[in-house]
């Protein structure tokens, strides 16, 4: 006999292979176990109802969601970085370009080349977010417009972008006109500054607005409320200038009524039925 071998190995091994145990549940389980909790019936357990099909609501598009247009909208600022550098002193000079009338020896001088450009990146910021605010004001004045405008973002916004800056244009050239006529190049000039200035001064500050718009387009109305706020106070200051700029006489009051009504009302109601005319071209 092995030394490692005991006698009570054997009886072990025996005691495990007598043992047999039998399965209790042959035929499944039964709805309830002894001293276990109550199987409840399949059929009183709660269901998931199904939701009743609706109509499928298509997604609204909007210049956000829109490539085109935020590329658009990003170049515009991106003039406006680039350009920042090298022509920051026109934009801290914003208020005296607005409001200054004084008359000094250096008046004559051209802006420099770096004021140039941010000038011209400025008024292009101002078109192209004026665009936007326009798209918006359309869409909200005109809801039967709006699935037009939402089919297809780019050619609207293109083309309101397109009538700001043919408005802007239009307005220099006859600001440009009327103080050719009425005053001399001092004063003509100083006008156009002013004209200039308060539209680059619009637009940067239309912007925060616009971006609130977009993200938050059910407050569009109250928004769009502030943007034409912040455009009237815009103009008030450029008419203020100009007042001051020609008054000399109470019978330069006449005329400068004449030119509000000619030159700043009329206008804006031609652009508001060119800006209706081509959203109705753009549908059909």
């Amino acid at each position: 006999m092995p030394l490692n071998h005991h006698p009570a190995d054997t009886t072990l091994h025996a005691d495990t292979a007598d043992v047999y145990y039998a399965p209790q549940y042959l035929d499944g389980f039964p709805d309830t176990i002894t001293g276990d909790s109550a199987l409840s019936d399949i059929n009183t357990l709660p269901v998931m109802e199904q939701p009743e099909p609706g109509q499928v609501q298509q997604f609204a598009r909007s210049p956000l969601h829109d490539t085109p247009s935020m590329a658009l909208l990003l170049m515009g600022l991106l003039a406006v970085a680039l350009s920042y550098h090298t022509g920051y002193k026109y934009i801290e000079n914003f208020f005296h370009y607005m409001f200054s009338t004084r008359r000094r020896e250096n008046l004559f001088e051209d802006h420099t080349v770096n004021e140039t450009k941010i000038l011209i990146a400025l008024i292009a910021n101002t078109c192209i977010t004026e665009g936007f605010l326009i798209y918006f004001a359309v869409q909200l004045l005109r809801p039967a417009l709006a699935a037009s405008l939402q089919a297809s973002v780019f050619p609207h916004m293109a083309a309101y972008c397109g009538i700001a800056a043919g408005f802007y244009i239009i307005q220099w050239m006859v600001y440009k006109v009327l103080g050719y006529t009425f005053s001399d190049k001092v004063g003509s000039k100083l006008w156009l500054d002013g004209f200039k200035a308060s539209q680059s001064f619009l637009g940067l500050m239309l912007l925060p607005v616009l971006v609130l718009v977009m993200l938050y387009p059910a407050h569009g109305k109250l928004l769009l409320s502030i943007g034409a706020i912040l455009y009237i106070v815009a103009r008030l200051i450029f008419i203020y200038k100009g007042f001051r700029i020609f008054y000399s006489n109470l019978t330069s009051i006449l005329y400068f009524i004449l030119y509000l009504c000619a030159v700043e009302i009329v206008p804006l109601v031609l652009l508001t039925g060119v800006t209706i005319w081509i959203s109705d071209t753009l549908q059909s």
